[in-house]
């Protein structure tokens, strides 16, 4: 099977909204995109998850990933399709869900922890690596896995992380986040996400521009 690459993303930032509902999701959303974010991710325990995923789809450009997490069956991928999303995140390995999100042209994030989880989910063709949760590992247990890694294959952190923690994972090779309740809470307004996303760009930034 060949694996979807994951994107070339000006910043690898993945806005997680557990909690979302499909009437907040305007505003929130097009707070993230105005603030420069190019991946978000609606988990599908949020109230109606597929109807967000519908509404940031049609705001979002198509370059822009737009998806689920917390997939769990090869159900859950067929309704992600039908809904446009174009990024599956799920928190486990399971080789079923990976295949079918890439055959149906999705980009693919599973969650591991360990290194037999890293590897059987490369061997299952993902685009790029979620561990979670990060906060555990940390850069140091992060790294010592990633020695046994493919280098094409990217690796997320997830789970526990902040702005605050960009230049620790820098330092051993990560550049990607999955970034939750630092950045929306249900019930958060989109002036309040918009201004804390616009502070983790510039984090970001800092971190990235100085190390590029």
């Amino acid at each position: 099977m060949n694996r979807i690459v994951w994107p070339a993303l000006h910043r690898n930032l993945i806005a997680i909204l557990r909690g979302l509902t499909p009437k907040e999701a305007p505003g929130i959303v097009g707070a993230l995109l105005e603030a420069g974010f190019e991946a978000i991710e609606v988990p599908l325990n949020s109230p109606d998850p597929f109807r967000s995923i519908e509404a940031a789809r049609r705001l979002a450009p198509e370059n822009v990933l737009i998806g689920a997490g917390t997939v769990l069956t090869v159900a859950d991928v067929e309704r992600l399709h039908a809904a446009g999303g174009n990024l599956m995140v799920s928190p486990n390995v399971e080789p079923a869900v990976i295949a079918r999100a890439a055959e149906l042209g999705m980009t693919t994030m599973p969650g591991v922890f360990t290194a037999t989880e890293a590897l059987s989910a490369v061997a299952a063709s993902a685009s790029a690596l979620k561990f979670f949760p990060a906060s555990i590992l940390g850069p140091a247990g992060i790294k010592a896995i990633m020695a046994v890694l493919p280098d094409d294959v990217p690796v997320g952190a997830v789970g526990g992380v902040t702005e605050d923690d960009f230049a620790g994972y820098a330092r051993v090779g990560v550049r990607t986040f999955g970034l939750g309740s630092s950045l929306y809470r249900p019930g958060a307004s989109a002036a309040d996400v918009g201004a804390k996303a616009r502070a983790t760009v510039a984090a970001y930034d800092a971190v990235y521009n100085d190390t590029a």
